[in-house]
């Protein structure tokens, strides 16, 4: 098992990508702690699921775009679980609209709940990861950040802005054992996509390269790659995990 006696902390870890990541780390061994925001009952949920795994699984509410919050839960995470191995930087929300409608509120939102909580929560795991000599950072950045996107002006800058995070990050820690690399996908099953209209969902379909739309397996498979020690000389990259939409 990849990730025995290892604690992985999972920003957005109750629903979604971030609880298929949850899962795939759990069921190789990883420690879990959920961060969550909005319904508590999701939270209470994903714990039951994962805790079926036979590993420690605990669930955290916090705004991660709030530096203080973030501090105070990744200290309680490391004095709950002993140390912190691998950091999931998943939490994410979208406020889609033309820059011509978009105010200044929903650009905000996005970029500091985004962009800016996973830089708290690298920030507040650096010098953990530092001691430790020892540390994997993985963040969820998407497609659009590569290649923008109409409509997501908001969503594309805080995933570009994610990117140039993680290089920066992974340029830093190289030499303390610690990698930063990131995922970005493309068309993915969840939540947040099942709210569009069939049509819309055919004519992206249509577009993948691999005919089919992704799942959050597909991702949870990649970031447990990027957070073992297989991936120990892997460090700085973005990897798509998009069927080839973005080739």
């Amino acid at each position: 098992m990849r990730f025995e006696n290892k604690t992985a902390v999972v920003t957005g870890g109750s629903r979604g990508i971030g609880l298929a990541i949850a899962t795939k780390l759990a069921k190789e061994g990883a420690n879990i702690a959920i961060l969550y925001v909005g319904d508590e009952n999701e939270g209470i949920k994903a714990k039951e699921e994962l805790s079926q795994y036979g590993t420690k699984v605990e669930q955290y509410f916090c705004d991660v775009s709030n530096f203080e919050e973030s501090k105070k839960v990744v200290d309680q995470v490391i004095e709950e679980f002993g140390s912190i191995e691998i950091l999931v930087n998943n939490a994410g929300i979208t406020r889609d609209k033309l820059v011509l409608n978009m105010d200044e509120k929903d650009f905000d939102a996005v970029i500091n709940v985004n962009l800016k909580g996973t830089f708290n929560m690298i920030k507040h795991t650096y010098k953990h990861f530092m001691k430790k000599r020892y540390g994997r950072i993985c963040s969820t950045a998407s497609i659009v950040g590569l290649t923008g996107n109409a409509g997501q002006a908001n969503y594309s800058a805080s995933k570009a802005g994610i990117i140039g995070l993680t290089k920066s990050v992974a340029k830093e820690l190289a030499g303390r054992g610690v990698t930063a690399n990131a995922v970005a996908p493309g068309y993915i099953a969840t939540d947040m996509t099942s709210v569009l209209p069939d049509k819309v969902k055919d004519a992206m379909k249509a577009q993948i390269p691999a005919k089919r739309i992704g799942t959050p397996d597909d991702v949870a498979d990649v970031v447990a790659f990027l957070c073992s020690d297989d991936a120990a000389y892997v460090t700085g990259e973005v990897i798509r995990v998009d069927g080839g939409l973005a080739m």
